[in-house]
């Protein structure tokens, strides 16, 4: 059987992973909505800031649940090698980019009015995500944040598949990852109880947080 945990107990469990970046005030990222309260968690145990990283997933004609890709906020986008084998055209991809970008600009204005995001350039930046299944969102954070110049860049995830950890292997300094099922489906399988995050959430979040960068 497939072990459960709940959020915020695989929060803590990756912070004492990641113990060894206390007091060196890493910025600690989450990508929207999921990872907020776990980062949130993270940053807390690591006296470290924490803030958002607006990533998107390309979705897949007719399947929206499925990531064909990811645009980050800079506009540079990741096409995974499966993407034309579900149809989705040049011309989808270039809509599709298109409207997560829409997506990304107005969450950015929602979450972030209340203080500019934290510049990562220089500072150890820990990403996290509730768990990963294609990699795609991640890769594309990872991508946007390297371009930024941190001192080092971790990708922290309580689950993911044993061939998306290699895929973000390559892009991170380091990767800590709980558990890697050799049987995934989704990672809400993973979780007894897999609630959404919301919007309102996160803002909240954000704004506890603005006093502290």
């Amino acid at each position: 059987g497939v072990q459960t945990c709940a959020l915020p107990i695989s929060a803590r469990q990756l912070a004492e992973e990641l113990k060894q970046y206390r007091g060196q005030n890493p910025l600690v990222l989450a990508i929207p909505r999921g990872a907020v309260p776990m980062a949130k968690v993270i940053a807390g145990e690591l006296g470290g800031s924490f803030d958002v990283v607006l990533v998107r997933k390309l979705r897949a004609p007719f399947q929206p649940e499925l990531a064909i890709g990811s645009i980050d906020e800079s506009g540079w986008a990741y096409i995974a090698e499966h993407a034309a084998s579900t149809g989705a055209s040049k011309d989808y991809i270039e809509s599709e980019k298109q409207a997560q970008m829409e997506t990304i600009r107005k969450r950015r204005n929602q979450y972030t009015p209340i203080r500019p995001p934290i510049d990562p350039g220089g500072r150890i930046v820990i990403v996290v995500d509730d768990g990963l299944a294609t990699g795609s969102t991640m890769i594309s954070a990872l991508h946007g944040l390297r371009a930024r110049n941190p001192a080092k860049l971790i990708c922290a995830v309580p689950v993911a598949p044993p061939d998306t950890l290699k895929k973000v292997e390559k892009m991170a300094d380091e990767v800590i990852c709980l558990e890697v099922p050799d049987y995934f489906m989704a990672v809400g399988q993973f979780y007894r109880n897999f609630s959404q995050v919301e919007d309102e959430e996160v803002i909240e979040i954000l704004r506890d947080s603005a006093i502290n960068v």
